[in-house]
Protein backbone atom coordinates (compact mmCIF):
# COMPACT_ATOMS: atom_id res chain seq x y z
CA UNK A 1 0.00 0.00 0.00
CA UNK A 2 1.35 3.32 -0.52
CA UNK A 3 2.42 5.58 1.76
CA UNK A 4 -0.23 9.23 1.59
CA UNK A 5 1.76 12.17 1.41
CA UNK A 6 1.49 16.16 0.55
CA UNK A 7 2.16 17.22 -2.47
CA UNK A 8 0.56 20.20 -3.29
CA UNK A 9 -2.51 22.10 -1.48
CA UNK A 10 -3.60 23.76 -4.65
CA UNK A 11 -6.21 21.22 -6.72
CA UNK A 12 -6.16 18.65 -4.17
CA UNK A 13 -9.52 17.56 -3.83
CA UNK A 14 -11.53 17.98 -0.34
CA UNK A 15 -11.65 14.21 0.56
CA UNK A 16 -7.69 13.57 0.09
CA UNK A 17 -7.58 16.85 2.21
CA UNK A 18 -9.33 15.55 5.25
CA UNK A 19 -7.62 12.20 4.43
CA UNK A 20 -4.66 13.94 4.99
CA UNK A 21 -5.86 15.23 8.00
CA UNK A 22 -6.85 12.21 9.47
CA UNK A 23 -3.24 10.43 9.37
CA UNK A 24 -2.06 13.23 10.90
CA UNK A 25 0.16 14.79 8.02
CA UNK A 26 -2.59 18.04 8.16
CA UNK A 27 -3.09 19.09 11.93
CA UNK A 28 -5.28 22.41 12.32
CA UNK A 29 -7.90 23.82 14.68
CA UNK A 30 -11.14 25.25 12.94
CA UNK A 31 -11.80 28.99 13.27
CA UNK A 32 -14.60 29.74 16.00
CA UNK A 33 -16.06 33.11 17.19
CA UNK A 34 -15.42 31.94 20.44
CA UNK A 35 -12.55 30.19 20.99
CA UNK A 36 -11.79 28.51 23.89
CA UNK A 37 -8.72 30.16 24.52
CA UNK A 38 -7.04 33.32 27.00
CA UNK A 39 -7.83 36.76 25.78
CA UNK A 40 -4.95 38.30 24.31
CA UNK A 41 -3.84 35.16 23.20
CA UNK A 42 -2.77 35.50 19.33
CA UNK A 43 -4.51 32.11 18.79
CA UNK A 44 -7.54 34.21 19.67
CA UNK A 45 -7.28 36.94 17.68
CA UNK A 46 -6.54 34.41 14.67
CA UNK A 47 -9.27 32.07 15.61
CA UNK A 48 -11.67 36.08 15.77
CA UNK A 49 -10.63 37.59 13.21
CA UNK A 50 -10.87 34.66 10.61
CA UNK A 51 -14.50 33.76 11.81
CA UNK A 52 -15.80 37.46 11.01
CA UNK A 53 -14.14 37.03 7.52
CA UNK A 54 -16.43 33.84 7.23
CA UNK A 55 -19.96 35.57 9.17
CA UNK A 56 -19.98 38.94 7.56
CA UNK A 57 -20.33 38.99 3.85
CA UNK A 58 -19.33 42.58 3.58
CA UNK A 59 -16.36 42.47 5.36
CA UNK A 60 -15.44 38.74 3.57
CA UNK A 61 -15.69 40.46 0.09
CA UNK A 62 -13.88 43.34 1.03
CA UNK A 63 -10.66 41.07 2.53
CA UNK A 64 -11.03 38.88 -0.44
CA UNK A 65 -10.98 41.63 -3.30
CA UNK A 66 -8.05 43.37 -1.56
CA UNK A 67 -5.88 40.28 -1.28
CA UNK A 68 -7.09 38.79 -4.41
CA UNK A 69 -8.39 35.97 -3.37
CA UNK A 70 -10.82 34.02 -5.13
CA UNK A 71 -14.42 34.15 -4.54
CA UNK A 72 -16.11 31.12 -6.28
CA UNK A 73 -17.36 28.31 -4.42
CA UNK A 74 -17.04 28.49 -0.29
CA UNK A 75 -14.37 28.48 2.03
CA UNK A 76 -12.63 26.70 5.10
CA UNK A 77 -11.11 28.53 8.02
CA UNK A 78 -8.46 26.84 9.79
CA UNK A 79 -6.03 28.03 12.57
CA UNK A 80 -2.48 26.36 14.14
CA UNK A 81 -1.80 24.70 11.21
CA UNK A 82 0.56 22.06 10.64
CA UNK A 83 2.15 20.31 7.23
CA UNK A 84 4.15 17.49 9.04
CA UNK A 85 5.08 16.52 5.70
CA UNK A 86 6.57 19.52 4.54
CA UNK A 87 7.83 21.69 7.50
CA UNK A 88 7.08 20.20 10.72
CA UNK A 89 8.37 22.75 13.17
CA UNK A 90 6.19 25.59 10.91
CA UNK A 91 2.98 26.26 12.72
CA UNK A 92 0.77 28.64 10.52
CA UNK A 93 -1.40 30.87 12.55
CA UNK A 94 -4.15 31.21 9.82
CA UNK A 95 -5.35 29.89 6.46
CA UNK A 96 -8.37 29.63 4.48
CA UNK A 97 -9.00 27.24 1.81
CA UNK A 98 -11.26 28.31 -1.38
CA UNK A 99 -13.17 25.33 -2.32
CA UNK A 100 -15.27 24.92 -5.84
CA UNK A 101 -16.87 21.35 -6.74
CA UNK A 102 -14.99 19.45 -3.90
CA UNK A 103 -11.46 21.03 -5.49
CA UNK A 104 -9.13 23.10 -3.32
CA UNK A 105 -8.70 26.24 -5.91
CA UNK A 106 -6.88 29.42 -3.65
CA UNK A 107 -5.55 29.75 -0.13
CA UNK A 108 -3.63 31.98 1.51
CA UNK A 109 -1.45 31.94 4.54
CA UNK A 110 -1.78 34.35 7.63
CA UNK A 111 0.78 35.61 10.42
CA UNK A 112 -0.54 37.33 13.29
CA UNK A 113 1.31 39.12 15.88
CA UNK A 114 -0.37 41.16 18.67
CA UNK A 115 1.15 43.71 21.16
CA UNK A 116 4.43 44.72 20.92
CA UNK A 117 5.37 41.70 19.15
CA UNK A 118 6.69 42.74 15.56
CA UNK A 119 6.86 40.56 12.32
CA UNK A 120 9.99 38.36 12.26
CA UNK A 121 11.71 38.46 8.70
CA UNK A 122 13.21 34.79 9.14
CA UNK A 123 9.82 33.26 10.27
CA UNK A 124 8.02 35.00 7.33
CA UNK A 125 10.57 33.58 4.56
CA UNK A 126 10.52 30.18 6.30
CA UNK A 127 6.15 30.24 6.00
CA UNK A 128 6.69 31.52 2.26
CA UNK A 129 8.73 28.96 1.57
CA UNK A 130 6.26 26.22 2.85
CA UNK A 131 3.45 28.20 1.18
CA UNK A 132 5.30 27.79 -2.22
CA UNK A 133 6.01 23.99 -2.01
CA UNK A 134 2.57 23.61 -1.69
CA UNK A 135 0.87 25.40 -4.19
CA UNK A 136 0.00 28.90 -2.34
CA UNK A 137 1.01 32.00 -4.04
CA UNK A 138 -0.06 34.23 -1.24
CA UNK A 139 0.32 34.82 2.28
CA UNK A 140 -0.92 37.99 4.86
CA UNK A 141 1.03 39.03 7.60
CA UNK A 142 -1.08 41.19 10.64
CA UNK A 143 0.57 42.88 13.37
CA UNK A 144 0.29 46.58 14.76
CA UNK A 145 2.84 47.69 12.17
CA UNK A 146 1.52 50.16 9.90
CA UNK A 147 2.72 50.53 5.98
CA UNK A 148 1.02 52.96 3.82
CA UNK A 149 -0.06 49.85 0.98
CA UNK A 150 -1.03 46.39 1.96
CA UNK A 151 1.21 45.26 -0.87
CA UNK A 152 4.11 46.32 1.54
CA UNK A 153 5.85 45.05 4.44
CA UNK A 154 7.18 46.46 7.56
CA UNK A 155 10.39 43.85 7.19
CA UNK A 156 12.61 43.87 4.49
CA UNK A 157 11.88 41.62 2.66
CA UNK A 158 11.40 40.48 -1.24
CA UNK A 159 9.09 38.00 -1.62
CA UNK A 160 9.79 35.59 -4.84
CA UNK A 161 8.75 36.01 -8.41
CA UNK A 162 4.79 34.93 -8.29
CA UNK A 163 3.83 34.69 -4.82
CA UNK A 164 2.41 38.08 -3.02
CA UNK A 165 3.06 39.59 0.32
CA UNK A 166 0.45 41.58 1.79
CA UNK A 167 0.56 43.12 5.70
CA UNK A 168 -2.86 44.69 6.96
CA UNK A 169 -2.35 46.68 10.61
CA UNK A 170 -5.21 45.76 13.38
CA UNK A 171 -6.06 49.61 13.29
CA UNK A 172 -6.48 49.51 9.24
CA UNK A 173 -8.64 46.00 10.05
CA UNK A 174 -10.68 47.66 12.54
CA UNK A 175 -11.24 50.94 10.33
CA UNK A 176 -12.94 48.53 7.61
CA UNK A 177 -15.21 47.12 9.61
CA UNK A 178 -16.09 50.56 11.59
CA UNK A 179 -17.00 51.45 8.00
CA UNK A 180 -19.11 49.09 7.59
CA UNK A 181 -21.33 49.46 10.17
CA UNK A 182 -21.91 53.12 9.03
CA UNK A 183 -25.34 54.12 6.74
CA UNK A 184 -23.80 54.34 3.28
CA UNK A 185 -23.72 52.62 0.52
CA UNK A 186 -21.33 49.26 1.25
CA UNK A 187 -22.98 49.08 4.87
CA UNK A 188 -23.78 45.57 6.00
CA UNK A 189 -26.86 44.72 4.84
CA UNK A 190 -28.23 41.11 7.02
CA UNK A 191 -28.93 42.63 10.89
CA UNK A 192 -27.49 39.51 12.40
CA UNK A 193 -23.99 40.15 10.27
CA UNK A 194 -24.46 43.68 11.92
CA UNK A 195 -24.53 42.41 15.57
CA UNK A 196 -21.38 39.61 14.90
CA UNK A 197 -19.19 42.73 13.60
CA UNK A 198 -20.13 45.14 16.51
CA UNK A 199 -19.27 42.67 18.81
CA UNK A 200 -15.97 41.52 16.86
CA UNK A 201 -14.74 45.01 16.74
CA UNK A 202 -15.58 45.41 20.89
CA UNK A 203 -12.97 42.39 21.66
CA UNK A 204 -10.31 43.88 19.13
CA UNK A 205 -11.20 47.55 21.13
CA UNK A 206 -10.50 46.28 24.15
CA UNK A 207 -6.83 46.62 25.36
CA UNK A 208 -6.58 43.16 26.45
CA UNK A 209 -6.77 41.82 22.81
CA UNK A 210 -3.06 43.29 22.21
CA UNK A 211 -4.05 45.30 19.41
CA UNK A 212 -3.03 49.03 19.25
CA UNK A 213 -2.94 51.58 17.48
CA UNK A 214 0.29 53.81 15.99
CA UNK A 215 1.35 55.49 19.52
CA UNK A 216 4.68 56.80 19.05
CA UNK A 217 7.24 57.75 16.56
CA UNK A 218 10.69 55.33 16.23
CA UNK A 219 13.34 56.76 17.97
CA UNK A 220 15.42 57.71 15.27
CA UNK A 221 12.70 60.74 14.72
CA UNK A 222 13.67 62.32 18.21
CA UNK A 223 17.17 62.01 17.43
CA UNK A 224 16.80 62.98 13.53
CA UNK A 225 15.26 66.02 14.70
CA UNK A 226 17.46 66.93 17.61
CA UNK A 227 20.47 66.54 14.82
CA UNK A 228 18.96 68.98 12.46
CA UNK A 229 17.90 71.36 15.45
CA UNK A 230 21.89 71.36 15.88
CA UNK A 231 23.00 71.39 12.45
CA UNK A 232 24.64 68.22 12.68
CA UNK A 233 24.56 66.64 8.76
CA UNK A 234 22.40 64.08 7.99
CA UNK A 235 23.49 60.83 5.57
CA UNK A 236 21.10 58.95 3.60
CA UNK A 237 22.35 55.82 4.91
CA UNK A 238 21.75 56.83 8.84
CA UNK A 239 19.59 54.53 10.46
CA UNK A 240 18.09 57.27 12.27
CA UNK A 241 17.16 58.95 9.40
CA UNK A 242 15.50 56.20 7.80
CA UNK A 243 13.63 55.61 10.80
CA UNK A 244 12.75 58.99 11.01
CA UNK A 245 11.15 58.78 7.41
CA UNK A 246 9.37 55.34 8.45
CA UNK A 247 7.83 57.20 10.98
CA UNK A 248 6.16 59.78 9.17
CA UNK A 249 4.73 57.33 7.15
CA UNK A 250 3.37 55.58 9.08
CA UNK A 251 1.66 58.13 11.32
CA UNK A 252 0.14 59.91 7.88
CA UNK A 253 -1.79 56.62 7.84
CA UNK A 254 -2.50 56.30 11.10
CA UNK A 255 -4.21 59.67 10.51
CA UNK A 256 -5.64 58.77 7.45
CA UNK A 257 -7.60 55.99 9.33
CA UNK A 258 -8.30 58.42 12.14
CA UNK A 259 -10.50 60.38 9.79
CA UNK A 260 -12.04 57.51 7.93
CA UNK A 261 -13.78 56.49 11.59
CA UNK A 262 -14.70 59.97 11.90
CA UNK A 263 -16.10 60.71 8.52
CA UNK A 264 -17.29 57.03 7.79
CA UNK A 265 -15.61 57.15 4.60
CA UNK A 266 -12.39 56.01 3.39
CA UNK A 267 -9.68 58.06 3.18
CA UNK A 268 -6.25 57.25 1.52
CA UNK A 269 -2.63 58.73 2.37
CA UNK A 270 0.10 59.11 -0.12
CA UNK A 271 0.37 56.24 -2.66
CA UNK A 272 4.19 55.01 -1.61
CA UNK A 273 6.06 52.20 -3.16
CA UNK A 274 9.48 50.69 -3.04
CA UNK A 275 11.29 54.11 -3.63
CA UNK A 276 9.44 56.08 -1.33
CA UNK A 277 11.78 55.86 1.77
CA UNK A 278 14.54 56.41 -0.38
CA UNK A 279 13.03 59.73 -1.72
CA UNK A 280 11.71 61.23 1.32
CA UNK A 281 15.09 60.38 3.00
CA UNK A 282 16.73 62.67 0.09
CA UNK A 283 14.09 65.42 1.10
CA UNK A 284 14.53 65.45 4.80
CA UNK A 285 18.11 65.29 4.37
CA UNK A 286 18.31 68.21 1.89
CA UNK A 287 15.67 70.19 2.26
CA UNK A 288 15.07 69.59 6.30
CA UNK A 289 11.59 68.88 5.11
CA UNK A 290 8.95 65.77 4.67
CA UNK A 291 5.10 65.67 3.16
CA UNK A 292 2.11 63.59 2.92
CA UNK A 293 -1.61 63.64 1.31
CA UNK A 294 -4.93 62.95 2.75
CA UNK A 295 -7.46 62.04 0.11
CA UNK A 296 -11.01 62.37 1.35
CA UNK A 297 -13.70 61.86 -0.76
CA UNK A 298 -16.62 64.75 -1.48
CA UNK A 299 -13.73 67.51 0.33
CA UNK A 300 -12.97 70.53 -1.97
CA UNK A 301 -8.99 68.87 -2.49
CA UNK A 302 -6.65 67.00 -0.79
CA UNK A 303 -5.34 68.16 2.72
CA UNK A 304 -1.56 68.62 1.79
CA UNK A 305 0.70 68.01 4.92
CA UNK A 306 4.27 69.50 5.07
CA UNK A 307 6.97 69.07 7.73
CA UNK A 308 9.60 71.84 8.37
CA UNK A 309 12.10 70.12 10.65
CA UNK A 310 13.50 73.75 10.68
CA UNK A 311 11.29 75.66 12.41
CA UNK A 312 9.66 72.50 14.37
CA UNK A 313 6.28 73.31 12.66
CA UNK A 314 3.90 71.07 10.82
CA UNK A 315 1.34 73.08 7.62
CA UNK A 316 -1.81 71.35 6.26
CA UNK A 317 -3.68 73.29 3.15
CA UNK A 318 -6.76 72.82 0.89
CA UNK A 319 -6.94 74.28 -2.65
CA UNK A 320 -10.02 76.12 -3.33
CA UNK A 321 -11.01 77.27 -7.20
CA UNK A 322 -13.01 80.51 -7.01
CA UNK A 323 -15.70 81.83 -9.65
CA UNK A 324 -13.70 82.35 -12.62
CA UNK A 325 -16.84 84.32 -14.14
CA UNK A 326 -16.21 87.14 -11.85
CA UNK A 327 -13.77 89.41 -10.99
CA UNK A 328 -10.90 89.22 -8.86
CA UNK A 329 -12.45 91.59 -5.85
CA UNK A 330 -15.71 88.92 -5.82
CA UNK A 331 -13.18 85.88 -5.62
CA UNK A 332 -11.87 87.51 -2.60
CA UNK A 333 -15.16 88.39 -1.49
CA UNK A 334 -16.41 84.81 -1.92
CA UNK A 335 -13.66 82.96 0.15
CA UNK A 336 -14.55 85.16 2.55
CA UNK A 337 -18.08 84.31 2.74
CA UNK A 338 -17.20 80.64 3.11
CA UNK A 339 -14.49 81.02 5.82
CA UNK A 340 -16.86 83.40 7.38
CA UNK A 341 -19.67 80.87 7.12
CA UNK A 342 -17.52 78.38 8.78
CA UNK A 343 -16.52 80.02 11.56
CA UNK A 344 -20.43 81.20 12.33
CA UNK A 345 -21.02 76.81 12.51
CA UNK A 346 -18.02 75.75 14.30
CA UNK A 347 -17.11 79.39 16.51
CA UNK A 348 -15.02 77.34 18.86
CA UNK A 349 -12.88 75.38 17.06
CA UNK A 350 -12.52 78.11 14.48
CA UNK A 351 -11.07 80.35 16.85
CA UNK A 352 -8.57 78.00 17.93
CA UNK A 353 -7.04 77.98 15.01
CA UNK A 354 -7.39 81.14 12.88
CA UNK A 355 -4.23 82.97 14.48
CA UNK A 356 -2.33 79.79 12.02
CA UNK A 357 -4.71 80.93 8.76
CA UNK A 358 -3.15 82.03 5.92
CA UNK A 359 -4.84 82.33 2.37
CA UNK A 360 -2.13 82.31 -0.42
CA UNK A 361 -3.19 83.86 -3.88
CA UNK A 362 -2.63 81.65 -6.77
CA UNK A 363 -2.01 84.66 -9.36
CA UNK A 364 -2.06 83.55 -13.07
CA UNK A 365 1.60 84.13 -14.34
CA UNK A 366 3.34 84.75 -11.24
CA UNK A 367 6.42 82.53 -9.85
CA UNK A 368 5.10 82.58 -6.16
CA UNK A 369 2.04 82.39 -4.63
CA UNK A 370 0.66 85.66 -3.03
CA UNK A 371 0.30 85.20 1.13
CA UNK A 372 -1.87 86.86 3.46
CA UNK A 373 -3.36 86.03 7.14
CA UNK A 374 -6.86 85.11 7.51
CA UNK A 375 -7.48 88.19 9.44
CA UNK A 376 -6.33 90.38 6.68
CA UNK A 377 -7.63 89.14 3.90
CA UNK A 378 -9.72 92.38 3.21
CA UNK A 379 -6.02 94.43 2.34
CA UNK A 380 -5.35 90.80 -0.17
CA UNK A 381 -7.15 92.64 -3.57
CA UNK A 382 -4.51 95.97 -3.00
CA UNK A 383 -1.86 93.28 -2.69
CA UNK A 384 -2.68 91.59 -5.92
CA UNK A 385 -2.87 94.39 -7.40
CA UNK A 386 -5.72 93.83 -9.70
CA UNK A 387 -4.44 90.89 -11.02
CA UNK A 388 -6.42 87.33 -11.69
CA UNK A 389 -6.81 84.76 -8.76
CA UNK A 390 -6.79 81.46 -10.34
CA UNK A 391 -7.28 79.42 -6.87
CA UNK A 392 -6.40 79.95 -2.92
CA UNK A 393 -4.52 77.58 -0.43
CA UNK A 394 -6.18 77.52 2.99
CA UNK A 395 -3.06 76.97 5.01
CA UNK A 396 -2.85 76.13 8.79
CA UNK A 397 0.33 76.36 10.10
CA UNK A 398 1.10 75.32 13.98
CA UNK A 399 4.25 75.76 15.51
CA UNK A 400 5.15 72.75 17.42
CA UNK A 401 8.22 73.44 19.69
CA UNK A 402 9.30 70.74 21.91
CA UNK A 403 6.34 68.97 20.76
CA UNK A 404 8.04 68.07 17.27
CA UNK A 405 10.48 66.23 18.84
CA UNK A 406 9.00 63.93 21.21
CA UNK A 407 7.93 60.12 20.27
CA UNK A 408 4.56 60.37 21.45
CA UNK A 409 3.45 63.73 21.66
CA UNK A 410 4.12 65.10 18.45
CA UNK A 411 1.18 62.05 17.38
CA UNK A 412 -1.32 63.62 19.69
CA UNK A 413 -0.46 67.17 18.32
CA UNK A 414 -0.79 66.38 14.57
CA UNK A 415 -3.62 64.25 15.07
CA UNK A 416 -5.74 66.75 16.72
CA UNK A 417 -4.51 69.04 14.60
CA UNK A 418 -5.79 67.48 11.64
CA UNK A 419 -9.04 66.76 13.36
CA UNK A 420 -9.18 70.52 14.12
CA UNK A 421 -8.70 71.74 10.91
CA UNK A 422 -10.71 69.70 8.97
CA UNK A 423 -13.68 70.04 11.71
CA UNK A 424 -13.16 74.26 11.76
CA UNK A 425 -12.27 74.50 7.85
CA UNK A 426 -12.10 71.76 5.21
CA UNK A 427 -15.67 70.56 6.03
CA UNK A 428 -17.49 73.58 5.18
CA UNK A 429 -15.04 74.84 2.01
CA UNK A 430 -16.63 73.97 -1.73
CA UNK A 431 -15.43 74.94 -5.15
CA UNK A 432 -17.18 77.07 -7.76
CA UNK A 433 -18.51 75.00 -10.44
CA UNK A 434 -19.10 76.45 -14.07
CA UNK A 435 -22.75 76.77 -14.72
CA UNK A 436 -23.70 74.09 -17.87
CA UNK A 437 -24.08 76.77 -21.06
CA UNK A 438 -27.53 78.24 -22.20
CA UNK A 439 -29.49 78.02 -25.10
Amino acid sequence: MMKKSLKKLINLSLDDFYELHQLGLIQYQEARLIPLLKTGDEGALTSIFLSSIRLVKEFRDDIYREIKLSRVGYSLYLTEVVFIDIDKSSRIDGLILVVSKNIIKDAVVFEMKNKNNNLDKEQIERYIGVSKRIGIDKMVTISNEFVSDSTQSPVQIKPPKNFNLYHFSWTYLMTKGQLLLFKNDQNIEDEDQVEIMKEVLHYLEAPASGVAGYHSMKPGWKETVEKIGNRIPLKLNDPDLIEAVESWHEEEKDMALLLSRKLGVFVRSTARDKDSIKNSSKSLKDDQYLSGNLSIKNSVSDIKIGLDFEIASVSMSVKVNPPMDKGTKARITWLYKQLDNAKKKNPLVFETIENGLIIEANIKHARQHTKISWQQLDLLFEEVNGKEIQAFNIVYINKFGKSFSSNKKFIVSIEKMVLEYYAGIVQYLTNWNRPAPKL
